[in-house]
């Protein structure tokens, strides 16, 4: 397979693989992830030892859903060719930056982290008062700069646990006297913030998503669940796109469309069954290709091995270097 390099910024980027990935994941990463191949040396990672964090009492889960999740991200357009996608286990090189990097980070840091408490909050019932999860965090930052990437592409809410690794950075390199380590910067993505069926935030662990390889009849029978306007009640009342989720799917995936089925909405022209409708054939059409591509795929599982084996390569290729200058620097090294 192909060979990520030739002087370019190297951008790392990854998924928990904790079930099929969604529209959700589609529109907030797979689709700016997918433009950056051609400009970027891009790191695709399946993240199964941040999976395990929260996913330990039912670990066979997780190697099943790291396929999945492999497979959507090449059904959605990230190339094995020019992109190293790969799972984060299958190189030991992550876990081994991130002890020696736990070493250098003050339990304060991590107890600081302002997402900490609400992910505890919201992955309650996952049992994930443990170390690791504490310590997320600073595998994160291993993930980052084993690779020695440049960039990472973050929303805002991301941006604590970026600084959080650049903060490492500066410690591990001055205490060690050496520019090891590289700074990653965030390269911010600007994506529709996508809702669930039921105006949640779109989460498994609401059943409220859509997935990237739903089957048509699957689509239509969660679009026409979708919660739409709560103001409109009758069928001849005028509706309120901007209130509406279903518009709102509308503005994000059929954008040229979406100020002709919003006048409709506001004039009662139709009623939210038309414009379900509507959008169900969008998506139905959308997503036709991606799981053309599943189907491909899931037929031919030498491939999927190939993809992870040849990804893992490269990566270790990469990862490499870097543990063994830290190793260098930390006193673990050879004589």
């Amino acid at each position: 397979m192909g060979e990520a390099g030739g002087g370019r910024q190297r951008i790392l980027s990854g998924m928990r693989p904790t079930g099929r990935l969604h529209l959700g994941n589609l529109v907030g990463a797979l689709a700016n992830w997918r433009g950056l191949q051609d400009d970027y040396d891009c790191f695709f990672m399946i993240a199964d030892y941040h999976a395990l964090m929260s996913e330990y009492e039912n670990p066979a889960a997780i190697s099943a859903n790291a396929r999945e999740v492999l497979i959507d991200f090449v059904s959605c357009g990230l190339d094995p060719e020019r992109s190293v996608i790969f799972r984060q286990s299958d190189v030991p090189h992550h876990a081994q930056l991130h002890l020696i990097l736990s070493c250098y980070t003050p339990i304060g840091w991590l107890e600081r982290c302002p997402t900490y408490k609400e992910q505890v909050q919201q992955l309650k019932s996952k049992g994930i008062h443990n170390y690791a999860f504490l310590g997320y965090p600073v595998l994160q930052a291993a993930d980052i700069l084993v690779y020695k990437a440049h960039l990472v592409p973050v929303g805002e809410d991301q941006l604590p646990h970026l600084e959080l690794a650049r903060e490492i950075v500066r410690r591990f390199n001055s205490l060690t006297g050496a520019r090891a380590l590289v700074e990653p910067q965030g390269k911010l993505t600007s994506s529709p913030r996508l809702l669930g069926t039921d105006r949640r935030k779109m989460s498994k662990s609401y059943h409220n998503q859509i997935d990237i390889a739903d089957e048509a009849d699957t689509i239509r029978k969660k679009v026409r669940s979708m919660i739409t306007d709560p103001k409109r009640i009758r069928r001849d009342d005028v509706g309120h796109p901007e209130e509406c989720n279903v518009c709102q799917y509308h503005k994000t995936f059929a954008p040229d469309e979406a100020d002709e089925m919003a006048e409709k909405c506001r004039t009662a022209a139709w009623g939210c069954t038309d414009c379900k409708a509507s959008l169900a054939d969008v998506l139905v059409e959308m997503l036709r290709e991606p799981r053309e591509k599943r189907a491909e795929l899931e037929a031919d599982p030498e491939r999927l091995k190939a993809i992870l084996a040849d990804g893992a390569d490269r990566a270790r290729a990469v990862a490499d270097e870097t543990l063994r200058e830290v190793k260098n620097l930390t006193g673990l090294g050879g004589w």
